[in-house]
Formats: structure tokens, sequence, C-alpha cells
């Protein structure tokens, strides 16, 4: 405990994602190793007891393991030699004191782990099984093993522990955008090790995109010369006005020998890396350096802004002779089985003015250009099962028809893992909703700029992989479920690091557990755990986000009355707090009465000392709270944290992003709202805002209708069209019922049609639109 509380006085006073790493560091190096061993793991093994006593590490300890376990045994020496300066020596079965036994009857990726006081004993069937049950041993030994230690130590102590562990999905993914940023080998081959700690086995590495091709082929020097560089990169969000650029010539690439280095890296680290070469779409820097690629044969930049793109492949023999090509080349870099051809947000502008394009989709008896999409990647597909490889694609691959051998990555919600295994097909989870890392963490002004949505940690925790539309034998073409880095906003390693982590751990969870079957019980655990777990990150230098101390905050309605309930993430901590900025701080041991509008400031104290970052919220005090709110459809499940009465909960959302708790997201549906007062209320005003980023397909409503049921029975209906503001980003619409007597009714219903689809030439283009909502308040 005094480690645990040393630790936290020096490191967990970062108050913004910049990093805090260096004085932690200094710290943990000036601790003695006389300290109480770790206990808890990550994720958590399915059974483990923990005992009484130590198992000790000392210079030449004998280790006997199967040939099979090769891996298994290099990394645990390598982790004891460098954490420790320590060997492991060979020895026979007999007097070793660290035994790797092959035991066909455990279950493929599991292992027994046995540390008693003479031995420990590993039994697995696989190498993959005796890998994790050294990453487990890992976690037992003292964090201070996880940097290069300078000076040797003559031992070295773990827990005595028996552990039976095996996970419950065998995909277990992080992915990482290098095209939008790109990020050294180096940094890519820490970023395996940290997956790999986590016994997550699958690298989705995303290598191309419309603003960087990042691997060289060698038959296409002209990828690595011209398409790997832009000229410059967009400053600040897309939804900005007007857009700004840095003028700066950015890019970079993976040299063929810096593919095979990384790959044998994975390979130590138990991890089988996928590559990702993007097709039909995202392919506008491949045809900025072969305009030929693309159907007009018009020379085009490479992109330098985010977004879609209508420059996609044309399906002629020329862009099939590439892509063989350069899926060729990819594949002897690559030992894994499966190679991701994306699919995904492929425009079909081009398509449908492209002669060729046309006489395809007559020749071949396809519907529209959706089928010749499905013709083009089932091509693909063919090709790379020629070569003994899969491919796996995002789900609207599934447009137009599946292709016969396809896995499906389902990234828009469930819906396309629910068809894809239905028809038979192995699918990957990863929705936006729960899977997307480079959505907002924190509902703080504060944090790093990103793409928008919400996802913190609880959510991520939250996930569970297996529809609950599947029947027991559908869920078995789940293959398991992984994390998404996008980089658009993500442009360092610290960074990365910072939207990484902790979710990683939560994901970590979700797919070697299983999700969880209660919540609210499990989670507290799990932040239990993690927070011990922070100093192992710290020793490793990795750049955190720091949110298990910030306070959140709910309003409550209980019978009649309003009150405002505090919470801090790990149970037992004190909370304190103030009102309207003049009251004196006061312990919070229950919810706050709600009067009338009221400014909150609330903190964690730990040790005397305020943590995490104060939490402020003001409460606008006004009629519509103490409605009742019916919905005529739902949030969307990647839009709706704080569920249908974030609309009438006196909090307004941020000004800036509409990823937080109190805006409401619905996709391409008409809404109607209700709100029942009870009793009749005199009410005068109704307004409310709409968030409007039409880069991410965003759009204000065209016009918004109100109807006040008066109580004489009448209807009073009203329309108006929402007043977008000068930067373009919000839309208020605001209704004066009547200006000189209070109307008194019981329910007031808004009626908000969705924008539609949007249309050729915008971003988006073909899809519904999104509807985002913020409070209704109503005076």
């Amino acid at each position: 405990m005094k480690y645990l509380l040393s630790f936290l006085a020096a490191t967990l006073l970062c108050t913004s994602f910049v990093s805090c790493k260096s004085d932690a560091k200094e710290v943990i190096q000036s601790i003695s190793e006389e300290v109480v061993l770790p206990t808890t793991i990550l994720p958590k093994p399915q059974q483990m007891t923990l005992l009484e006593g130590t198992f000790t590490f000392q210079q030449n300890t004998k280790v006997y393991a199967d040939s099979s376990f090769q891996i298994a045994v290099d990394f645990l020496r390598n982790h004891i030699q460098k954490g420790a300066g320590l060997n492991l020596v060979d020895g026979t079965k007999e007097e070793a004191a660290i035994v790797f036994e092959l035991e066909a009857s455990q279950p493929s990726e599991g292992y027994a782990l046995d540390i008693s006081e003479e031995k420990i004993i590993i039994k697995a069937s696989d190498n993959s099984g005796a890998f994790y049950a050294v990453q487990t041993l890992r976690q037992l030994l003292p964090v201070t093993l996880e940097r290069v230690n300078s000076m040797p130590k003559q031992s070295i102590s773990i827990r005595q522990a028996q552990i039976v562990d095996v996970p419950k999905f065998k995909y277990r993914g992080m992915h990482l955008d290098v095209a939008r940023h790109f990020f050294d080998k180096e940094f890519v081959k820490e970023y395996i090790a940290n997956l790999s700690m986590l016994k997550m086995n699958y690298f989705h590495w995303h290598l191309t995109e419309d603003q960087g091709w990042r691997i060289e082929i060698k038959k296409y020097p002209k990828l690595t010369t011209h398409a790997a560089y832009r000229d410059e990169t967009l400053i600040g969000h897309y939804n900005t006005s007007p857009q700004e650029f840095d003028g700066k010539r950015y890019g970079g690439f993976y040299t063929q020998e810096d593919i095979k280095e990384v790959v044998t890296f994975a390979a130590a680290h138990n991890v089988t890396i996928i590559p990702e070469i993007e097709m039909p779409g995202h392919a506008q820097a491949a045809i900025s350096a072969y305009p030929e690629l693309g159907c007009t044969g018009e020379p085009v930049p490479v992109a330098t802004k985010w977004g879609v793109f209508e420059n996609i492949y044309c399906p002629n023999q020329k862009t099939f002779a590439f892509l063989e090509d350069v899926l060729t080349e990819v594949m002897d870099l690559f030992p894994g089985k499966y190679v991701h051809i994306g699919g995904d947000e492929a425009p079909k502008k081009q398509w449908k003015e492209c002669s060729h394009c046309q006489k395809l989709i007559k020749q071949h008896n396809l519907k529209d250009e959706n089928g010749l999409q499905s013709y083009f990647i089932k091509k693909i597909e063919a090709f790379v099962n020629s070569k003994g490889k899969k491919i796996i694609g995002w789900d609207e691959i599934l447009e137009g028809g599946l292709a016969p051998n396809a896995t499906v990555m389902s990234w828009r919600g469930t819906e396309g893992a629910v068809e894809a295994a239905k028809e038979g097909h192995d699918v990957i989870l990863t929705p936006g909703s729960h899977a997307y890392f480079d959505h907002y963490q924190a509902d703080l002004s504060d944090e790093p700029l990103a793409i928008g949505g919400f996802l913190p940690l609880k959510k991520v925790y939250s996930f569970n992989p297996i529809p609950e539309e599947l029947t027991a034998s559908e869920a078995k073409y789940v293959l398991g479920a992984q994390g998404n880095v996008w980089t658009e906003y993500i442009p360092t390693t610290d960074q990365v690091e910072y939207m990484v982590f902790p979710r990683i751990l939560a994901m970590s969870e979700v797919v070697w557990r299983g999700a969880t079957d209660d919540l609210e019980a499990d989670y507290p655990d799990f932040l239990s755990r993690v927070e011990p777990f922070m100093s192992r990150i710290d020793v490793l230098d990795i750049n955190y986000a720091n949110h298990m101390y910030d306070v959140s905050g709910e309003l409550i309605k209980k019978d009649g009355k309003l009150s405002y309930q505090l919470a801090s993430p790990i149970q037992g901590k004190s909370i304190i707090y103030r009102l309207n900025g003049v009251a004196k701080e006061a312990f919070y041991n229950g919810p706050i009465p709600i009067n009338t509008s009221t400014t909150i400031e609330a903190a964690v104290i730990l040790d005397n000392d305020k943590e995490g970052r104060a939490h402020r919220q003001t409460i606008n005090l006004h009629k519509g709270i103490s409605g009742i709110l019916n919905l005529n459809v739902e949030p969307h499940p990647a839009y709706r944290a704080g569920g249908k009465d974030a609309l009438i909960n006196g909090i307004s959302g941020s000004d800036t992003r509409y990823g937080d708790k109190e805006w409401l997201g619905f996709w391409g549906e008409d809404l109607e709202i209700i709100i029942d007062f009870g009793v009749e209320t005199n009410i005068r005003k109704l307004s409310t805002r709409f968030y409007n980023a039409n880069g991410q397909w965003i759009y204000a409503p065209p016009k918004v209708g109100v109807q006040v049921t008066l109580e004489n029975g009448s209807v009073m209906n009203r329309k108006a069209d929402p007043i977008i503001n000068e930067a373009g980003s919000l839309a208020t619409v605001s209704f004066d019922l009547d200006k000189k007597v209070p109307v008194k009714t019981r329910y007031v219903t808004l009626t908000i049609p969705n924008y539609g689809v949007i249309p050729e030439g915008l971003q988006g283009a073909g899809n519904k639109a999104w509807t985002f909502i913020d409070e209704i308040i109503i005076e």
C-alpha cells in the first residue's frame, strides 16, 4: 500500500493529456524492491486463487519446456533478465523449478498455472496458452521489472497462486490507422507489445488511405515517392469554418524491410498482423500516383483533409492487375491468413457516370452500383483465396451481396454482423458505439481534439460482442471484437497512447473474459484492478488518460423533487463540493437538493489533495424538467449516453462538440417528442438547438414543429426554421407561444423531420443524415 500511495501522490496529478511520465519514472526508480507484490491481473483470469507465500527467482534458476513453447520461454527469459539481471538456464524436467508442460487436454490458448514455493508449473496445449501464462506471471512480478534495470538483483519473488484461464473469443484485436498520421516502426512495435501484454492476439494495421500510402510496393515505386506524401494537412476540426491548412508537406512509409522487422517482432509477442489495403474507396492517394486507376483518368492530389472522397478505383483491367500485384507483395510479407480489403465508404458517383462501369453492370446482370462493388470484392476475394488467404472487409461489403468466404468487420452498429452471421459468415464486432477509441472519452472541455462521439471507459467495459439477435448456433460465427484507433485528429504517439489507455484494458476484459452479466457490480471490481495496474503503465512510460478520479453528476427526479447526485468512478473516494461559487466547500454525503438554477463544483479528495479534474455543472431549472418525455424512436446506441431524459434535465450540451451525454443522436429518423407535465402548466416559450456538422453527416432539421394541446381541447401549432450560427455548427429554434398571456397545457409535442439523404457531392453522399438535439428548455 505504501508503494501505491507514493506512486499516486507522484503520478496521478495530471490534469490534461500531456504526459507526466518522467516524474513518475524517477519516483518508481527510487523505490526498493521490497514492495507488496501485485495481485491483480488484466484481463482477469477465469479462475484464480491467491495463496500465502512466494516463489523466488534466483540467478540461474532452471527452466524446462516442451520445444513447442519456445516463444513463451524466450519472453520469460528476456523479461527476467532485462528487469532483474537474472538468467534462466535450461534444466531437465525433474530438476527445473519452472516447468512448461504440453498437456493436450488444455483448450486452445488456455493454460493452467500453478505457483508454489518450490515450482512454477505451466500446462498448455499450444504456444499461445503458454505465452499467456507467462503474461500472467509478468503481472504478478514487481512492476519495476518492466524497465531495463542497470542494478542486477540477487532474487525476485512472485506470489503463490493457482490459475486456470482461457479466452472467451479467439479474435482479440486492436487497430491502428497510420495513413492519416504516420508513426514509425519503433512505435508500432511498442503498440504491439502493449496489446500483447493484455493477451490480445491480432493487430489490424491500416496502411493505405486517401491521405497517404504507407507500405513499399516494389513494382509501383510512385506509391512511396508520391502517394506517401501530401502537400499539407488540415488544422483543427473538419467542421471549423473556414478550414485552414498548415502548408507543410507530410508523410512517410514503411520499407519492406521495416515490415519484415515488425512482423518478426509481432510473432515473438504472439500477435498476428492483419494488413489493410483499402478498396475500392479511400484510394485517392494511389490514384494520385497512378491516375489510370480512377474512372476519369485525370490527375488528383493526395488528399489534404479528412472525409470520404469520390475518387475510387475503377473496376477495369489496369486496376485489377495493379491490386493483384500489390496484394501479392503484401501477402508475401504477412504470414497471417487474413488480408483486410476495406470496402467501406465508397461513393458511387464516378461509377454512375463511367461508361465502362455501366457496361459491366449490364454485362454481368448486376442490379446497380452496389452490385458492381460486390462484383469488385468477389473478384479480389477469388484472387486472395487462390493464394491461400482470406479477406476481411468492413460491413459495406454486404451491400450488393457478400463474397463467398469473406469475414465481415461490423462497424456501423451490429446490424452487419447479424446479417453476415445469419448467412454463415464469420464476423468481428467493432461498432463505433463501443469500439472507436478516436472518440472523446470524457465530458470535459479540455480533452484533446477528437473526431466526435463519446466513449467513456465504462461503456467500453459494457460491450457485448455477441448481438442479442443471434441464436446460439449463429453466435458461433462471432470470432471476437477489436478496438479501433483512427488518427485524423491524433498526430502524435503520446496522443495515440492517451486515446488507447485505459480503454484498451476494458476491451481486453471483454474479449478475454466475455461480456459482463452485471455491469453495476462488475465495473467497480474492474476499476479496483485498473487503479493499481496504472503503476505498471507508468513504468512502461505509456501516456494514459487519467479519468479514474473525475467526478460525475446526474440530476435525479424523485417524488416530485429534484436533486443532483455526485459519484466517483472508483468507490469509496471522498468528494467535496460547493454551490454557485460562493458557498464553503463541504463533504458530499448524499444527493444535493435543487430548488433553483444552480452551479455545482466538485472534486475527489485523496490524501487531503484534490485528484482528477474539477467537475463543474450548471443546472438551468426550467419547467420542462418536471415533465415526462416520450420519444417515437430510440437514440442511436452510439449517442445516447445520457438517456432520453438528457433532453429535459436542465443541462445543456457542449457548444463545440456533440460528443457528450447531453446531445442525443438519431440516424435518418423523423422524431416526435412528447413532454407530459402531468398537470396543466403555464408556459410561454420553448427552445432547443441542433448540432450542424455537415462534414460528419450531421444536419439541422429543415423545419421544426411544436404542437400545444390547450386546456379547452384545442390545439396550437407553430413551425419554425432553425437559425444556424455564424460558425455553422449550431442551429437554434425558438417558439414564443404567447407573448402576453401564458399558455396553459399539459402536453407539448415537437415534430422534427430528418434532413434526409445527403446529396451528391457532399460528405456522406447517399447516406441518411444524422440529427443531434440538445436540451429542450420550456419557460
